[in-house]
């Protein structure tokens, strides 16, 4: 779809409300309060939840309920900076508690208040500007390219809400029973999450997680891409598990520290995946990473001589024109490099000169990774933990070939790392949100000093509760098991130790290189060999759903178009729903209500039978929504 093709709901020549006193403030609050929820969600279970939705829907309500003022873009401004707070979020609980994790164990002292605020503030500082330049490639020249599903579904919402009648009617009954289902899943805890069926005879297993918003991922993504994930994760379980079960036996194989055969048996294929398919997983992920960005180096090129030529007569943009207004290339260059000199100077963040330099590379590749791969397969799938694993061994590999080794070694190695991780998650949400805002009609300037704003806001409180978090709970333990850390410590002290098992990340690169031979787009491949596979099934029963909307022959192209618009509306609702009550129950959680309500133990459960029918009805539920028939005034 060419550009001038495209009109946004809001002309470039209107001008609303947008960035207010009551949007900032509301998108602040919303940024710290997703910010401490999704870091609970996270070190709790390794996953956090996107939070655009959620704080979109919130500030319609409030804005426009509430307030009673008519303005979208002042909503999407809200959702823009609230957003902000779930990133940084889940960019440090992936590596940061490394730091208190060493201090448990004698290795380091706690990290610093300081540490941890100055860490994050200029990894989700740096996350934003190096997005910007790539606006332009990603968002504008290749809209209809990218679907952006949280960005497109965040859209839909907002206009769903404008314009009423049917379209709000499709998104908040999707809403709803998602948030219905959800509370039921994770609230009241009388079905389980994930259906299992293992296959003993294959020594693996088929699994998929029964929530709404992953169903609503895979329709809005669609069949291919979700096909292209989906194998991905037959080839780490119905392939590679199979064969490491076979022909491991009684081998002990690092970094296992049991034999293949007492590892299944005690934790079935799970087990092998969380011992050896991740960092298959994480070599492919690298090297799709790589392969993505040498293939985008040409319109990374063209965006900057772009930006370059527009710099000259525009003032403080790129463009006279309201909605292709970016904030000045002038400005973004020079905050890059105050930001990469202070993480050099600064004392209370253990990184060298090299490390800084790692940085500004590490930073800038990853960002235009991320930001392309959120246009695939959203931020909620987005493999920021793949990249950090990617970042670790190259950074903790030079560090220890330029001498800087044993424990100032892995605390500087962890830094760069961390901020590479939040970089990363930054840059994602940031072009979701700017997908958004091109759909609304936002002005994009404006749109970034918001993210801005969040990533500042969220970067000081994000400090305060990791200490809290580890304070109450420990990271490490069973409350708080901080599972993405614990694999960034080991492959830290692996690199440096010279044991990290080589041999399997290499099995992950030449397997994306594979694929990328045979015409197969790698990234969502790699993905989905890097995920556990019960995220890629429902991802794929999504997809499935869409292309049964999509391929009926007795539907005109018109009717066809109709009917997905209200799947991609319903299936809006559904990411919309889950995320909302996955915040209520990350609070809740937090002030110890959770296990007042959790039915589980009062000894009620319908068990995988009930989770079954659940998802059948949800899946139902969604086709039906596409493809029933709308009474037209």
């Amino acid at each position: 779809m060419k550009k001038d093709e495209f009109k946004p709901y809001i002309p470039a020549d209107k001008i609303t409300p947008e960035f207010t006193v009551t949007s900032v403030i509301m998108g602040v609050l919303l940024a710290i309060i997703f910010g401490a929820a999704n870091a609970y969600l996270g070190l709790r279970v390794g996953m956090t939840v996107s939070a655009s939705i959620p704080a979109a829907v919130i500030s319609m309500g409030v804005i426009r309920v509430i307030m009673k003022k008519d303005s979208i873009l002042e909503s999407n401004m809200v959702q823009t900076i609230g957003s902000a707070g779930e990133s940084l979020a889940a960019g440090a609980i992936f590596t940061l508690p490394v730091l208190f994790l060493w201090s448990k164990e004698g290795i380091t002292e706690a990290p610093s208040l300081i540490t941890i605020s100055l860490i994050a503030l200029f990894g989700g500082i740096l996350g934003v500007l190096f997005m910007v330049p790539l606006r332009n490639a990603l968002i504008v020249k290749e809209h209809g390219v990218l679907p952006y599903p949280e960005g497109t579904a965040c859209a839909e919402v907002l206009l769903a809400g404008e314009e009423g009648g049917a379209s709000a009617k499709s998104v908040f009954a999707g809403m709803g029973l998602a948030a219905l289902f959800k509370f039921v899943v994770d609230g009241l805890k009388v079905i389980p999450s994930v259906i299992t069926a293992p296959l003993k005879a294959f020594k693996t297993e088929l699994s998929a997680e029964v929530y709404p918003a992953l169903l609503g991922v895979g329709y809005i993504c669609g069949p291919k891409i979700a096909s292209y994930m989906f194998a991905g994760g037959l080839i780490g379980w119905f392939v590679l598990i199979p064969a490491i079960i076979t022909f491991g036996g009684s081998t002990i194989l690092y970094p296992g520290t049991k034999t293949i055969a007492d590892m299944y048996a005690a934790g079935g294929a799970s087990a092998i995946w969380s011992s050896y398919i991740r960092y298959i997983g994480a070599g492919a992920v690298a090297a799709g990473g790589i392969i993505s960005l040498i293939k985008s180096l040409p319109l990374i090129v063209r965006t900057f001589a772009d930006a370059i030529k527009g710099m000259k007569g525009a003032g403080n943009s790129n463009s006279t024109v309201r909605t292709e207004a970016d904030l000045d290339m002038r400005v973004i260059g020079i905050g890059v490099l105050i930001m990469i000199i202070a993480i050099w100077l600064l004392p209370e963040i253990p990184v060298s000169p090299l490390g800084a330099v790692l940085i500004a590379l590490f930073g800038f590749f990853f960002a235009t990774v991320s930001s392309r791969m959120v246009g695939i397969v959203g931020s909620s799938n987005n493999p920021v933990s793949g990249m950090a694993i990617a970042t670790l061994l190259f950074s903790t590999l030079c560090l220890k070939v330029t001498g800087d080794t044993g424990v100032h070694g892995m605390k500087g190695a962890i830094a760069i790392g961390s901020v590479i991780c939040i970089i990363a998650a930054m840059a994602g949400d940031t072009s979701q949100d700017l997908k958004t805002g091109y759909i609304v009609g936002a002005t994009p300037y404006r749109q970034q000093i918001g993210e801005l704003i969040g990533a500042i806001c969220a970067g000081l409180a994000i400090s305060g509760v990791l200490m809290l978090l580890d304070s109450a709970w420990t990271f490490g333990t069973d409350k708080l098991p901080a599972p993405q850390a614990t694999l960034m410590k080991m492959v830290t002290e692996g690199v440096m130790e010279g044991n990290l098992p080589w041999n399997l990340v290499f099995i992950g690169v030449f397997l994306a290189l594979m694929i990328e031979v045979i015409g197969i787009p790698v990234l969502p491949f790699a993905i989905g060999l890097y995920l556990p596979i019960y995220l890629s099934t429902p991802i794929m029963v999504g997809g499935l759903i869409k292309l049964i909307v999509t391929k009926r022959k007795n539907k005109t192209e018109e009717e066809i178009k109709e009917d997905d618009s209200k799947g991609i509306l319903y299936s809006s609702g559904l990411i919309a729903g889950e995320g909302l009550v996955g915040i209520l129950l990350a609070i809740l959680t937090v002030v110890g209500v959770a296990d007042k309500i959790n039915l589980g133990n009062y000894g009620i459960n319908l068990g995988q039978g009930g989770s079954v029918v659940f998802f059948v009805l949800l899946c139902a539920s969604l086709l039906y929504a596409a493809t029933k028939k709308i009474k037209k005034a």
